[in-house]
């Protein structure tokens, strides 16, 4: 069978033969980080605090209070006779901590009593970071994270970058990302949109504010100042994206070069690099902006 109709079939991860020890270990890493990433993600502490939620569509508020929490969402009671729904914005403070946690969550599921699960929307990686710190501080099983993967920076966007690595993770892998160069640091959070078996994997920056492509704008601009220059670029695996996938960039970002290369059409690896390249042959300022075809 070939590696293509390997990951058809919907393998994650390969082994080669003859089986390299390096290679084998680097792709034993990537699967263990994500395994652990998925338990994290889905265990819950039990703790009792309240929430304020907001509705940014009806302007009402209620308070409720939590059963258990979890990276990805929480457990909450609710009064009788209520059924909320929808997106609402939720304010906490956790148990310990001085500073409130405020974030998007949209109701996923009802219980049969009043108790109704919360689902946490658009976490930005600060906030991502500090639930993680509490609930590995409070949570007797959890395992220690391995280190953040090192990687190397090839082409960065607005949008997006892609990321030479010898055992990409798979398609629709959440990941945490840390790029540093020349004093500069921007952490972002992003979603594998196209993974190369043994050369790399073209991740979507998932935020959404203008405080994050500003500071992605800032980071373009030190590397085109000095192209000589070698980032230091670190990813952590988050777990898998639990929607379904997306087929098209979002509309801010529909013209960036680099994600129309990720959503266009299915590209061999080869192909895929020239493609690349030819990209970093266009002029930033005609990149959208936003350095499209900047090379670290």
């Amino acid at each position: 069978m070939g590696l293509r109709a390997a990951f058809g079939l919907g393998a994650h991860f390969v082994l080669y033969k003859p089986v390299s020890s390096e290679r084998a270990k680097s792709s034993f890493r990537a699967a263990r980080a994500l395994m652990k990433s998925e338990r994290r993600r889905n265990a819950r502490v039990p703790v009792q605090i309240p929430v304020m939620m907001t509705s940014p569509n009806l302007g009402g508020s209620m308070g409720v209070t939590t059963v258990d929490v979890s990276e990805g969402g929480m457990a909450v009671t609710i009064a009788k006779g209520r059924k909320p729904t929808g997106r609402w914005h939720i304010s906490f403070t956790l148990p310990g901590t001085e500073n409130s946690v405020d974030l998007s969550a949209e109701f996923a599921w009802e219980g049969s009593s009043a108790q109704a699960g919360l689902r946490f929307l658009q976490t930005a990686p600060e906030t991502t970071l500090k639930l993680r710190e509490w609930l590995k501080q409070n949570s007797p099983d959890t395992e220690q994270d391995d280190p953040p993967i090192r990687c190397q920076l090839s082409d960065l966007s607005l949008g997006g970058c892609y990321l030479e690595i010898s055992s990409p993770f798979p398609v629709s892998t959440r990941v945490t990302l840390s790029m540093r160069a020349a004093g500069v640091e921007v952490r972002a959070q992003g979603v594998v949109r196209v993974m190369h078996p043994d050369k790399g994997m073209g991740v979507e920056f998932v935020q959404a504010t203008s405080e994050h492509r500003s500071a992605v704008e800032k980071f373009l601009g030190v590397l085109t100042q000095n192209r000589a220059l070698l980032p230091e670029l670190l990813c952590q695996p988050d777990g898998l994206e639990s929607e379904p996938a997306r087929t098209n960039p979002s509309p801010e970002d529909s013209d960036d070069p680099l994600l129309q290369l990720f959503y266009g059409d299915t590209l061999g690896i080869d192909e895929f690099h020239e493609a690349l390249r030819k990209q970093r042959a266009i002029p930033a300022a005609m990149a959208n902006g936003a350095a499209a075809g900047a090379q670290a």
